[in-house]
């Protein structure tokens, strides 16, 4: 399913793309590899025109996923002290997020969390439960490149010190009712802090999903 906060032009570019590399992949001779070549241009000149990636930037980054073309996946941790909440602000755009990013090829989901909150705030955590697995192109303020599943841990503290990483200029544990501002849209939403809230509230709940 496409993202409903995504623009339309995104969504053609990402399945032009995606249905290109695939083509590509299984391309039996010449002709249909350059057809395939021209049609990964085609969404590379479509993500320059209205975005802000040149088209060989976003011939690169399309190029990072080789094969078969499947959703990427994001991890992030939701870690409480009490009824507050564990924040980092990440260096790259100034907004503040749950710890987390992508997950490694050859790790399970709970030690790509366990890993991504120790690489960006320096906590050893256990993952407890899974929070919710979430379509994370469905977010209005977001135009990802890639289409991503988000799936958020919640996340017990084992020890450590609140340390920022290369990757995270601030952070520190925060009320709900008095979150820092902005936050990074495409990485932590507010249903995702809800969701994380209302299953500390209630560790029998369900994990939600898209």
């Amino acid at each position: 399913m496409s993202g409903e906060g995504a623009p339309r032009w995104l969504e053609w570019a990402r399945e032009i793309q995606a249905l290109a590399q695939t083509g590509h992949h299984y391309a039996r001779d010449d002709f249909e590899r350059r057809r395939a070549e021209r049609l990964l241009q085609i969404a590379a000149e479509i993500i320059a025109e209205h975005g802000n990636l040149t088209s060989d930037q976003a011939r690169t980054a399309f190029s990072s996923q080789p094969g078969y073309v499947t959703p990427k996946v994001d991890v992030r941790g939701a870690v409480f002290r009490g009824q507050d909440l564990l924040l980092v602000r990440e260096a790259i755009d100034g907004g503040w997020t749950l710890p987390g990013g992508w997950a490694d090829v050859g790790e399970s989901p709970r030690a790509a969390v366990e890993r991504e909150v120790w690489e960006e705030a320096g906590l050893k955590v256990r993952a407890l439960s899974l929070v919710g697995a979430y379509d994370a192109n469905r977010v209005e303020e977001a135009m990802p490149l890639f289409h991503a599943y988000k799936l958020v841990f919640l996340c017990q503290i084992l020890g450590g010190e609140l340390t920022p990483s290369p990757e995270t200029t601030d952070l520190g544990f925060f009320s709900l009712d008095s979150l820092p501002q902005p936050f990074s849209p495409h990485r932590t939403a507010p249903r995702h802090l809800a969701d994380a809230l209302a299953a500390v509230r209630d560790p029998s709940r369900p994990a939600v999903f898209d």
